[in-house]
């Protein structure tokens, strides 16, 4: 016999009075919640919000685990959720670490431990060897233990095993860009196609690099960009090059490109093919990076301080340290105010003109 109206009432309003003093929802998202789900008294959920708080979750993470995925709080704690979080326990994902990956990803709650979560962890460590590496592959992507391993994956990496990638490329790959590891086997075969047509080595992580550029960036994008560097003079010939080298670049807003282009040829006075033979450069904080060196040495180069054919990879590419110690410190007996230059604290036109004010002594 079905409840009567007053009675599903009585539980409709229970529910909400639950999520919002036991759960911690906003009244707005309790009485959303509360349309997916109900129930007559505390024990059940009580019982799953104190496995949650028992294995490290916090006020803010069950809040959102019970908002997006309210059916979780009718499951059965000790039989359903407990062994899939004691599993990610076995395979060494922290105390810390489990609350995060769960309330990221709260649906691995959901997922079947022996026909999915398992399946799931055997296949990623067949390819990724390390356990340490699954557990990164899960920290970064909620697909890695959600998609259909078998229906993406699987194809995707034996592809890649019969181009000729290596293991370390293909480790590389699924570790630092999961979510592309689960591309559309047929999306995912054109675009290693096109990148070993280009000339890319399977066996280099730079081939990985290029496919996850060509799996981004949509036909119009990729072409539109080669007119971008076109306007700056470079060939397809210099486009293509550059891409083989530094892949990543080409995934630059067309505003940062422009930029970095603009200070580097017209502030700089390079040639705009000095950078398509670095392209990295592309990738670097024009503020933080290029600007501070550049402007050290420019100051350098005016003195005859350094040569003239100074690669941009010189100075712009290597750890601060080793820049400090070959392009500031080296000649701050001769330029002081070197290091206030590369500090943003001294602008050029500054340094020149206390080097008129040195009587008899020219410091630039």
């Amino acid at each position: 016999m079905g409840l009567s109206e007053s009675e599903q009432q009585k539980d409709h309003t229970f529910t909400v009075s639950y999520l919002i003093n036991s759960c911690g929802l906003v009244p707005k998202s309790a009485l959303i919640v509360s349309k997916m789900i109900h129930f007559e008294n505390p024990e059940g959920p009580d019982s799953v919000l104190n496995l949650f708080k028992e294995n490290g979750f916090d006020d803010t993470q069950i809040t959102k685990i019970v908002r997006t995925r309210p059916h979780l709080l009718l499951s059965d704690p000790e039989n359903t959720l407990l062994p899939k979080i004691e599993f990610f326990r076995s395979k060494g994902v922290s105390s810390s670490d489990i609350p995060r990956i769960i309330t990221k990803s709260p649906d691995l709650l959901n997922r079947s431990l022996e026909n999915h979560i398992i399946p799931c962890y055997d296949f990623l460590k067949s390819v990724l060897v390390v356990n340490k590496k699954v557990i990164t592959t899960l920290k970064r992507s909620r697909w890695s233990f959600l998609n259909n391993i078998t229906k993406n994956m699987v194809p995707n990496i034996e592809l890649l095993r019969e181009v000729g990638a290596s293991q370390i490329a293909i480790s590389f790959f699924v570790t630092t860009y999961p979510d592309f590891a689960f591309i559309k086997p047929t999306k995912f075969v054109k675009a290693v196609q096109e990148v070993k047509e280009m000339g890319f080595n399977p066996s280099k992580v730079v081939f990985m690099e290029a496919i996850r550029v060509l799996l981004l960036l949509t036909k119009p994008t990729w072409e539109y960009k080669f007119e971008i560097f076109k306007r700056w003079g470079w060939s397809k010939e210099d486009n293509l090059s550059a891409f083989k080298k530094q892949p990543k670049f080409m995934t630059n807003s067309e505003e940062k490109i422009t930029k970095v282009m603009n200070f580097l040829v017209n502030n700089f006075g390079r040639p705009s093919t000095d950078i398509a033979k670095t392209p990295v450069v592309l990738n670097l904080s024009l503020e933080k990076r290029i600007i501070p060196r550049c402007s050290v040495v420019q100051i350098l180069l005016a003195k005859d301080l350094v040569k003239n054919d100074l690669s941009l990879s010189t100075f712009l590419l290597p750890n601060e340290k080793w820049f400090l110690e070959r392009f500031v410190i080296k000649f701050q007996d001769a330029v002081p105010q070197l290091l206030s230059v590369y500090q943003n604290k001294m602008d050029l036109i500054d340094v020149e003109f206390q080097s008129e004010k040195v009587g008899g002594t020219e410091l630039l």
